[in-house]
C-alpha cells in the first residue's frame, strides 16, 4: 500500500519517538500532527529494495503498513498506527490462520523476517494481520546483509521457512500448515500474472535483473503446486 502524499522530509518534521527495530530509525510528525515511523537504511539501495518488496506485496494483497515516499533515498516511511497487538505468541488461532495466508508472498519474496526475530514483525489492527516490515525480503537481510546466492530462482523458503530451527518464530507460525493451506498460500502467488510482476518491479525502481528472477520465483512455485 502506498499513500497518495507528497515525500515527506524528516528534515523539516519533529521527532517524537525512537527506533523500534534494528535500523536507526524513529516516529517523526508533521506540522499537521501526522506521524510517520521512518527508517535510515545503510544505502538508497536498501531502501528501494524495500520499496519493491512492499510494491510486491501489495500486488499480492498481502496487508502491510501503508508506505510513504520520502524526500531522502537512503530512507523509507510508513505511516504511525496503533497495534493491538504485535507479538505471534499473542495471536487468536483466527489471526494465526490469517498471517498463513501470506505465507507463499513470504516464501516467493524471500522474507526470512517475515515472523520476526522475536515474533514480532506480525502485528494486528483493527482485527486485520498486517506484516509490519518488509527489509527483510528480496536481495537483503532484515540486519542489511546482502543475500547473494541465497536470494536464487528455486524457492526453497517454502521447506526452509517451516523447519529451519535457526528461525524459531517462523516454524512456530508456519510448521502445522496442512498440505491444502501450503497449496492455497502458493496459489495466491502462481495467479498473479507475469506482466503485473514486471510492471510493479519496473514502476518501484526494481532492475529487469529482479523482474526475471521474480518471475522464475513464481513459475517455480507453479512446478511445486503441480507436483503435489
Amino acid at each position: 500500500m502506498h499513500s497518495g502524499l507528497p515525500p515527506i522530509d524528516t528534515a523539516t518534521m519533529q521527532r517524537v519517538g525512537g527506533q523500534l527495530g534494528t535500523n536507526p530509525a524513529g516516529v517523526f510528525q508533521d506540522d499537521r500532527g501526522r506521524r510517520y515511523y521512518v527508517k535510515t537504511l545503510e544505502s538508497p539501495e536498501h531502501a528501494r529494495n524495500e520499496a519493491v518488496a512492499a510494491r510486491l506485496y501489495q500486488l499480492t494483497g498481502a496487508p502491510t503498513l501503508t508506505y510513504v515516499r520520502t524526500a531522502q533515498p537512503d530512507q523509507i516511511a510508513t505511516e504511525w498506527v496503533l497495534l493491538e497487538k504485535r507479538r505471534i505468541a499473542h495471536f487468536t488461532e483466527g489471526e494465526r490462520k490469517q498471517a498463513q495466508r501470506w505465507f507463499g508472498v513470504h516464501a516467493w519474496t524471500a522474507n526470512w523476517d517475515a515472523a520476526g526475530f522475536d515474533g514480532d514483525n506480525q502485528g494486528v489492527v483493527a482485527g486485520r494481520v498486517l506484516t509490519l516490515d518488509v527489509g527483510g525480503a528480496l536481495a537483503f537481510r532484515a540486519r542489511g546483509d546482502p543475500k547473494g546466492r541465497a536470494f536464487g530462482i528455486q524457492v526453497d523458503e517454502i521447506e526452509v521457512m517451516r523447519s529451519d530451527d535457526r528461525n524459531p518464530h517462523a516454524v512456530k507460525l508456519f510448521a502445522d500448515m496442512g498440505p491444502d493451506d501450503i497449496a492455497e498460500a502458493i496459489a495466491v502467488v502462481v495467479r498473479i500474472p507475469d506482466d503485473s510482476i514486471r510492471q510493479a518491479i519496473i514502476d518501484s525502481g526494481g532492475s529487469r535483473r529482479l523482474t526475471d528472477k521474480m518471475i522464475a520465483r513464481k513459475a517455480d512455485m507453479a512446478r511445486r503446486l503441480r507436483s503435489n
